[in-house]
């Protein structure tokens, strides 16, 4: 495995704010990654930055750890050469993401009526090998009937009561939209009436397409394109409640959750990569093109939501994502509840990366 042209060597000297980055931070969460590896390898991605490659810094992070920012520093120089990543297109760009955390009732109530559903019994996968002539190719997951796998039941179907009577309601919420927005997420921490802290994270989904209701609002004139924020979205739908399922039922797919354990608050959920996510540090990216555990540096100057400064950071790939493709595209994680959705709501920014590729593969000795 040969790495792709789309990667230019560099050297650190070039990464924009290099310097001034908290590394140790950014180490942390590379360490979570580095005792993940021996338990299941990740998946060597298409752009040629072979998982083996990380052996001797996944060994070094895992029994001699750097203690302060300067030896995390090191740390990332001695293993890694930095690669600049072309765009397959146009620029390079981050989006966000976050943990919601709202409340929720292990029962519904009149207040508490929106449920958040488990895996049905029904739903199965798909792939080339068993889906029937005709269905759409996209579709990795289908209903299993007695004549065999059709297409699963969509958003709408779903919330008007295809699946009732099933037991499948894992918590009750009291809003709709605060739903939608976790099934975007992917996961949620639950405050519970009863006080104790849950926490949902993805299981499955009903398979068809994702259709934004940021591209709905502004086709529709509702809201410029250029004004489309998470922030933006929630205000329309406060402002016409009458509307919201003709909105969101134009978002076929729907999403099934698993509970999971909240084992450290100051983390993530468990994401793609088997490990909690690191808030202002971990990024989803494309995990057909890049491996999980790759560090990347990201420039983006125009960004400012983080830390009111310009985000250079040392961000490490644990998670993906259905809408984060091609080789410069990331969603950057920015941790759980209301303050971290208000930052990941607004980011959108052409973002330089910067991916450190682990020296073995470029003839480097450490």
């Amino acid at each position: 495995m040969s790495l792709s042209p789309l990667f230019i060597e560099k050297s650190f000297d070039d990464l924009p704010g290099w310097g001034d980055d908290d590394h140790l931070l950014a180490f942390e969460a590379f360490r979570r990654s580095a005792f993940h590896a021996p338990v299941k390898p990740y998946r060597s991605g298409a752009l040629g930055v072979d998982f083996g490659a990380f052996a001797a810094a996944y060994v070094a992070a895992r029994t001699a750890p750097p203690v302060n920012r300067p030896e995390a520093r090191t740390f990332f120089e001695r293993h890694f050469v930095p690669m600049l990543v072309r765009p397959d297109t146009g620029a390079g760009l981050v989006t966000g993401f976050y943990e919601p955390q709202v409340e929720a009732s292990p029962v519904r109530t009149e207040r508490f009526a929106v449920p958040l559903l488990s895996r049905p019994a029904d739903l199965v996968d798909v792939d080339d090998a068993n889906r029937p002539q005709g269905m759409d190719a996209y579709l990795a997951f289908a209903r299993r009937t007695a004549d065999g796998p059709v297409e699963y039941f969509d958003r709408g179907a779903i919330e008007r009561g295809a699946l009732q009577g099933q037991g499948l309601e894992i918590a009750w919420l009291a809003d709709k939209v605060d739903a939608f927005f976790i099934h975007v997420q992917g996961a949620a921490r639950l405050a519970m009436t009863d006080g104790r802290l849950r926490r949902v994270t993805y299981a499955a989904k009903s398979g068809q397409r994702f259709t934004g209701p940021g591209k709905i609002l502004s086709e529709l004139g509702e809201i410029p394109l250029a004004q489309v924020t998470m922030q933006s979205i929630r205000a329309w739908f406060k402002a016409h409640p009458g509307r919201i399922d003709e909105i969101l039922w134009q978002n076929r797919s729907y999403i099934f959750f698993r509970e999971a354990d909240v084992e450290d608050a100051a983390l993530g959920p468990i994401a793609a990569a088997k490990v909690p996510l690191t808030p202002g540090r971990s990024v989803a990216v494309d995990r057909l093109l890049h491996t999980f555990g790759t560090p990347f540096h990201i420039d983006a100057p125009t960004l400012t939501a983080f830390d009111k400064r310009p985000f250079r950071r040392l961000m490490i790939a644990q998670d993906t994502g259905s809408a984060i493709t091609g080789p410069a595209r990331g969603d950057l994680f920015a941790g759980s509840g209301d303050a971290a959705g208000e930052i990941a709501g607004v980011v959108r920014n052409a973002a330089d990366f910067y991916a450190l590729v682990p020296r073995p593969l470029v003839g480097g000795a450490g």
